[in-house]
């Protein structure tokens, strides 16, 4: 176990990268999901970008949301009411968003889609940026009922 461990080490590996490739993979086909991001990171690569593994946690750095709505019925009203969002939850978030937005595009293989997605998000462009940018906004405009936030 520990040699297996190291091997991953070696390769250029790290947990944010590993956790990534959870969430990438279907139906517990790990290896499929390994294959796409390395692909993803080779294609980073060919296309002039000597470090791709920074431009992937830039990516990912540019998706995180600080803020957040969150339903809560008081008095018999639903308010949306704005919270900070959890460091744990802001990765997990960002992930969802870069897979959603690399998948809902069609027409070439996965590793090319992230690849793109990767970009346009290291550049604060893309679907995902949109994403965080329109969750942000409703926090924004809800703030009124942010008082709320302690019941």
């Amino acid at each position: 176990m520990a040699q297996k461990r190291t091997q991953f080490i070696q390769e250029g590996s790290n947990p944010l990268q590993e956790k990534f490739i959870n969430y990438l993979m279907k139906e517990g086909k790990k290896n499929i999901a390994r294959k796409i991001f390395k692909d993803t990171m080779h294609t980073l690569s060919e296309k002039g970008h000597k470090e791709p593994h920074k431009i992937f946690e830039k990516a990912i750095e540019n998706v995180k949301p600080t803020m957040e709505i969150r339903p809560k019925r008081i008095g018999g009203a639903v308010y949306q009411i704005p919270i900070e969002v959890k460091p744990s939850r802001q990765i997990m978030l960002s992930f969802r968003w870069l897979l959603e937005s690399a998948r809902a595009k069609k027409g070439s293989p996965m590793a090319n889609k992230l690849a793109e997605e990767f970009l346009t998000a290291s550049n604060n462009e893309g679907n995902a940026i949109k994403k965080k940018d329109d969750t942000i906004k409703m926090a924004q405009a809800n703030k009124a009922f942010a008082h709320y936030a302690k019941y």
